[in-house]
């Protein structure tokens, strides 16, 4: 059982920075993978950036130089530092967390926060 909440969410301009936090509660170590997904309007979700037990980052192309995924374990968050900003980033914005095993796995979501890029 694992429960996210994320917060951050807003409006904000283009060219602009936000920073969504995600704080996670419950069975915190049978967590493999956090990260942060978004869905526009009308499309499917898709990954954004992700954090590995470990340290290690993936990051979408899209997203690459302009937003930084980072962890606080002692604090069970987990953090998406987004910078230049642009309306394409418009979307909500979802936490995730994975146990992961052979051959399958579990995720966990939070609720979604709204990002608009706007000007």
């Amino acid at each position: 059982q694992v429960q996210l909440v994320e917060s951050g969410g807003g409006l904000v301009q283009p060219g602009g920075s936000l920073r969504l936090s995600c704080a996670a509660s419950g069975s915190i170590l049978s967590i493999d993978t956090m990260g942060w997904y978004r869905q526009a309007s009308g499309k499917q979700r898709e990954l954004v950036a992700r954090i590995i037990k470990g340290g290690s980052l993936d990051y979408a192309d899209s997203v690459k130089g302009r937003f930084t995924i980072s962890r606080d374990n002692a604090k069970n968050t987990v953090y998406l530092q987004m910078n230049n900003l642009k309306p394409d980033d418009t979307a909500v914005y979802y936490c995730n967390a994975e146990r992961r095993w052979l051959g399958g796995g579990v995720a966990y979501w939070g609720q979604g926060t709204q990002v608009t890029v706007s000007s």
